[in-house]
């Protein structure tokens, strides 16, 4: 038997034992896991099978195709990025406790890096994590964390040390959201939503044994989670005309034949072929990825998608014509997902933070520059020098 045939006859054993219409949706989620198909490449045991990344594929659109939900859409933030730190960097008791009630969505995550004054530069971050015997004492503040207010535990990237230089004096650990200390604020965007927050840590303490990697390891585990954030939010691989192409297109076809005009049309149609550009070279990233963190491509999707998103919905917007100025739903609502709308309108606001979230355009283009294109990296003065001696202002 095939890794194809195994994976395809797994699924119709949880369909068959599990139908999608009768079962509730935790219940169905959870025996996918004990299938070992919510991530094909992880380890057995751990929701996975060992297999090649490529064929979770297979698994998805089969399942997808019977009704099974997206797990991803319960818990975007767990199933993007912590979920491959926690394969990578977390125990065997860490992986048991954690990765089953993520994947079925019973327990929400957040990812907890940027500060009010660390953002593209997540490394100068200054939110400290102190030992005290079997603890870490954590204080400071974290900005633009997702679903912070519905989630369970948080990816909590703190300075243990700040005589070394800074990516060297981090440790990284998994954080309860609903500990004595922490404080989770809403942030209102323009759409009128709070799906960001700002957290605040007031002497929380953490075991020690709820830290991923060594001490002073921190930036090393990070990379893990922002290389698999950027293949989350830009390496989806939609069906051809799916993902936010599929609006604009519903909405050119539902125009008075009078309003389709060669202009629009011409316009449409590019952004038609950089969807399907970028639908292609994501299929190419996913064949060519292999297990554990991904390398720079998840950067190139990540920038392109970024930017061409902000097209989609703007033109979406400008078909709509005086109509798209129309937008009133600005109470403010804490959303229980993330970069979810339900008019042009909305969308086309909220996806205004898709060039800033899971790094900047700028920072995309620093890391293809350097480590695709090899050109000189930027100028670092600080590399060298311990995080305390930095000025800051």
């Amino acid at each position: 038997m095939t890794d194809e045939e195994l994976v395809l006859d797994r699924c119709e054993d949880l369909l068959a034992s599990h139908p999608p219409e009768t079962t509730p949706v935790e219940e169905l989620l959870g025996v996918q896991y004990d299938l070992g198909l919510a991530w094909v490449h992880f380890p057995e045991g751990c929701g996975g099978l060992g297999l090649a990344p490529g064929l979770q594929k297979t698994v998805n659109e089969r399942l997808s195709a019977a009704g099974v939900p997206v797990a991803a859409s319960r818990n975007p933030i767990g199933h993007g990025m912590a979920a491959p730190t926690l394969v990578s960097h977390a125990s065997d008791e860490q992986r048991k406790r954690y990765l089953r009630p993520l994947f079925t969505g019973e327990e929400v995550w957040c990812q907890m890096f940027s500060e009010p004054g660390a953002g593209s530069d997540v490394a100068s971050l200054a939110t400290s994590a102190v030992r005290d015997g079997d603890e870490w004492v954590v204080n400071g503040q974290k900005v633009w964390t997702t679903l912070a207010h519905v989630s369970r535990w948080g990816l909590l990237l703190a300075r243990t040390d700040p005589d070394l230089p800074k990516h060297r004096g981090m440790s990284y650990f998994v954080v309860d959201m609903h500990a004595p200390g922490v404080e989770v604020r809403p942030l209102r965007q323009m759409t009128g939503e709070a799906e960001f927050n700002e957290v605040f840590f007031t002497d929380v303490r953490i075991p020690d044994a709820e830290r991923l990697g060594e001490v002073g390891d921190g930036w090393r585990v990070a990379i893990t989670t922002l290389m698999n954030e950027r293949v989350s939010i830009g390496g989806a691989i939609p069906r051809r005309e799916g993902g936010l192409i599929r609006e604009p297109l519903a909405l050119w076809r539902s125009l008075p034949a009078e309003r389709r005009d060669p202009v629009r049309r011409d316009e449409l149609t590019r952004l038609w072929i950089e969807a399907e550009v970028l639908r292609l070279t994501n299929i190419r990233s996913s064949q060519q990825r292999s297990k554990g963190t991904p390398g720079p491509e998840g950067s190139v999707g990540k920038l392109h998608a970024a930017e061409l998103n902000k097209r989609l919905t703007a033109f979406s917007v400008d078909l709509l014509g005086a109509e798209g100025m129309l937008y009133t739903s600005y109470e403010l609502v804490r959303p229980t997902s993330a970069l979810a709308w339900d008019c042009p309108q909305k969308g086309f606001l909220r996806m205004r933070a898709n060039s800033i979230e899971g790094g900047t355009t700028e920072v995309m283009k620093n890391i293809l520059g350097e480590r695709v294109l090899g050109l000189p990296g930027d100028v670092r003065t600080d590399k060298d020098q311990a995080w305390k001696d930095v000025p800051r202002s």
